[in-house]
């Protein structure tokens, strides 16, 4: 991510809209976003510079951000209904969240955003819950509120439900996978209301978007990147509780599972989780218990660290030829490997490689991971 530092660089609004202008541009990702204004220090220098950058990556198509008047539009349907935007460079940002390398560069939000920076357990598992794991996740989230934590969950039927419902009157985060004006399931119309005159509700994607299934994965990385831990009840062994599961671990978050019955097939994510390290708890007390101890060292020193955020422009003096973008494009697979790996096969500075990798991912040939890795697309 950038730079931290204790300057006030609170964004104006029309630099807002235009850190949403080139988040909202194709092939541009949370870590490509974050290289950009390293590199051009603003993003209206950014927005100049992609038609460049993304024919010498080898797109054939011109590389254009979306229209201004279009991005204005999403921002004014967000400020009719009460909602706002906050970007990584805010004050109000959530803390616990830019710890992790593809914290999103630009939310909106309906609600009360103070919440993200208060203390928070996501509750996550299955939409086709038992009664026994919703009455569970119910009460543990009214318990661990009673004790001052912020509970972040999904939105979805379930357990995402019965979490939010139990957290309503201590403080709930309901992260959606669509739009922020678009409620998924629709049968959470009710809850969805409650929620953001009472909590907060946070989407990443476009106004009007539809929640499709890709979007999924990237709102349950933002659930756990909440977080100082994440709990399931009741998951399959492929469920997306899973992947939060896993993604909570990738960014140093405590994982901890509520055991079920082994001929449960939605026992069988929690066990799994148990029996390969993750917390088994049966109540509130034994969550506080192990957060009252987080081993998550970058998390602590994040939250302790003010949030506003420098940019110091990179020096863009590194020319490289296109031949020197076809050859790194050749050393790249399918699978991801790291930054630094492909650094130590190639003879260049990493501002040269930084700059390919740039201009490779702009032109949508590769994609830019967690962890410093990169893939073709």
């Amino acid at each position: 991510m950038l730079q931290a530092s204790t300057a006030n660089n609170a964004l104006s609004e029309q630099e807002k809209l235009d850190w949403l202008r080139l988040y909202r541009t194709e092939n541009i990702g949370p870590i490509t976003f974050y290289k950009l204004l390293e590199r051009y220090g603003d993003a209206e220098k950014a927005l100049l510079a992609l038609p460049g950058l993304g024919k010498k990556g080898g797109r054939k198509k011109p590389l254009t951000a979306p229209a201004m008047q279009a991005i204005e539009a999403e921002y004014e349907a967000l400020k009719k209904v009460g909602g706002d935007i906050v970007t990584a460079s805010c004050p109000e940002y959530p803390m616990a969240l830019s710890a992790i390398d593809d914290a999103p560069p630009v939310l909106s939000y309906l609600g009360d955003i103070t919440l993200a920076n208060k203390s928070c357990i996501a509750l996550v598992g299955a939409r086709n819950a038992s009664i026994n794991g919703r009455k569970f996740a119910e009460k543990i989230a009214r318990d661990l509120g009673a004790r001052g934590q912020i509970i972040a969950s999904g939105l979805a039927r379930g357990i995402d439900t019965a979490a939010h419902k139990g957290a309503l009157e201590t403080g709930t985060i309901a992260v959606v996978a669509g739009g922020i004006d678009i409620v998924y399931p629709q049968e959470n119309t009710e809850l969805f209301h409650q929620i953001r005159e009472k909590g907060l509700i946070l989407a990443e994607s476009p106004w009007g978007q539809e929640p499709v299934a890709r979007l999924f994965p990237r709102r349950n990385r933002i659930v756990s990147g909440l977080s100082a831990a994440v709990i399931v009840v009741e998951a399959t062994l492929k469920s997306g509780s899973l992947i939060t599961a896993r993604m909570a671990g990738e960014q140093g978050r405590d994982v901890m599972a509520v055991p079920s019955h082994p001929l449960d097939p939605r026992g069988q994510g929690p066990n799994h989780l148990i029996r390969e390290g993750a917390t088994l708890i049966r109540n509130a007390d034994d969550v506080i218990e192990i957060i009252n101890n987080f081993s998550g060292n970058g998390l602590r020193d994040v939250l302790s660290t003010p949030q506003n955020f420098s940019i110091n422009p990179v020096s863009n003096d590194d020319d490289v030829t296109e031949k020197t973008i076809e050859d790194i494009a050749e050393q790249l697979s399918f699978s991801a490997i790291t930054v630094d790996e492909l650094l130590r096969s190639c003879q260049l500075s990493i501002s040269a490689l930084q700059m390919i990798l740039l201009e490779l991912e702009l032109a949508g040939r590769i994609e830019r991971l967690p962890g410093n890795r990169v893939r073709l697309l």
